[in-house]
């Protein structure tokens, strides 16, 4: 639906920001609103209340809050961030502030709470509403100024106070604040329920994947097959002329890894790769650890080097058991987080062992395997003593083309759907610019 523009603007003096509407007034956040509250406004209630407790990782990018724990003032006072009812917050460190981490402060326990240091916390008075000073927080202009005044290094960069303090923006009375907050409630509401339809069909075609690939590679293309029992609890029967081997027992070389020192990472030189470039079943150069010296490629190579059909297991953290294989002859090198799986060519097909390990069944094995410690992980001994159930090779390569054709078609209905999320999430985001920016006359919509 196409917007109309306010019937009459004003130079607003601000480079970034344009026109505005005529009767909205220029000024800096300052004048308009309090930031960081002190805790001491709560100096009166017993050392024993509870409040509402918020972790980064409570916070989400879409306003909503995690607000499971509270714990007695006593415990957060110090060292924490103090907020209460209705303010609004925003998670100043990158890469939480530029992908919009920040809410209202809602529904706390006992109408107070505490939450990490990385939140800066705005307070409103009779002059803004805090719905529409929510959205402006969130909106593309206010991070994308954010992100020039961040100070810091590396991933610590954080925004000063003195960004919002000095930040010059275009304010509508308040009674316009509130029906354009209440147009981008309407409108942000109806785009999330439609991408939250879209991940859950996302999610469904993600099931039917798996669930054919299991079914290949547990029971192969032939529906009249006799079936045997495979000996392995989580494995089930298989085809009765299959064999269930060990992978230790179809590589070409002992499952191995890459090195176990962190070298020094480049601008240039030899491209690095370890757990995070490793995404559905393939190897995202553009996500690679950086790049290392030739001197280094050359001696790490003598333990391991890439080849083109080697299958890699994340044999650590978050996505241990996420697979890729290699598509390349490129030079590059990996770290120790991976795993190597080299084919045996007379016994395996590459592409059948990466659908083969990307199984229900076998992640299920990979997850009865694992151990924990700071993170989970799983140890070279135990992969290659995982056992996986392998047809003859001329099946093994019909199995893999016919999952080659059938997770392509699944894959390319995935990719259809995530880039109609991708372009959902680009209109709330111009939305959000347009109407608290004034590009927009949202009164009639409302009314």
């Amino acid at each position: 639906m196409i917007r109309k523009p306010y019937p009459q603007y004003k130079p607003s003096c601000i480079e970034w920001l344009g026109d505005v509407p005529e009767h909205w007034e220029v000024k800096r956040t300052r004048f308009m609103l309090s930031m960081n509250p002190t805790k001491q406004e709560i100096a009166h209630l017993p050392a024993e209340t509870e409040v509402s407790f918020l972790p980064m990782e409570a916070v989400g990018d879409d306003g909503n809050l995690n607000l499971e724990t509270s714990r007695p003032i006593s415990e957060v006072s110090s060292g924490y961030t103090y907020f209460a009812e209705d303010d609004v917050t925003f998670a100043k460190i990158t890469p939480c502030f530029e992908n919009g981490k920040g809410a209202i402060m809602r529904n706390l326990c006992n109408r107070y709470g505490f939450g990490t240091t990385e939140l800066t916390v705005l307070r409103t008075d009779s002059k803004v509403s805090k719905e529409y000073l929510y959205y402006l927080t969130i909106s593309r202009e206010f991070r994308k100024n954010g992100a020039a005044w961040m100070y810091g290094a590396g991933g610590q960069k954080r925004v000063p106070d003195d960004f919002v303090k000095e930040f010059r923006f275009s304010w509508p009375p308040l009674s316009e604040q509130e029906v354009i907050a209440a147009f981008l409630d309407n409108e942000t509401q109806r785009i999330d329920t439609l991408v939250a339809k879209k991940k859950r069909l996302v999610e469904l075609l993600k099931e039917k994947r798996t669930a054919l690939i299991s079914h290949a590679v547990t029971k192969g293309l032939k529906p009249s097959a006799k079936m045997k029992p495979s000996g392995v609890d989580w494995l089930g029967n298989v085809p009765e002329h299959w064999k269930v081997i060990s992978i230790k027992r179809v590589v070409a070389i002992p499952v191995t890894d890459g090195p176990h020192e962190t070298p020094e990472i480049l601008d240039d030189g030899i491209p690095f790769i370890s757990a995070e470039a490793i995404r559905d079943n393939h190897i995202d150069f553009e996500r690679k650890r950086g790049f290392i010296s030739l001197e280094d490629h050359q001696r790490y190579s003598q333990k391991y080097k890439p080849k083109r059909d080697d299958v890699y297991m994340i044999k650590s953290g978050a996505t241990t058991g996420n697979l890729a294989i290699v598509e390349t002859d490129d030079e590059f090198n990996i770290w120790s987080p991976l795993a190597v799986i080299r084919a045996n060519r007379t016994i395996t097909f590459p592409r059948y062992i990466l659908y083969a390990m990307n199984s229900k069944e076998f992640q299920t094995s990979v997850q009865l395997f694992w151990s924990y410690g700071t993170q989970q992980n799983i140890g070279m001994n135990v992969i290659e003593n995982l056992p996986l159930p392998v047809p003859p090779l001329p099946e093994q390569e019909a199995i893999a083309d016919f999952l080659d054709r059938e997770t392509g078609k699944i894959d390319a209905l995935i990719n259809k759907v995530e880039t109609a999320i991708e372009k959902l999430a680009e209109y709330r985001t111009a939305i959000i610019s347009a109407a608290v920016t004034g590009k927009i006359d949202v009164r009639e919509v409302v009314a």
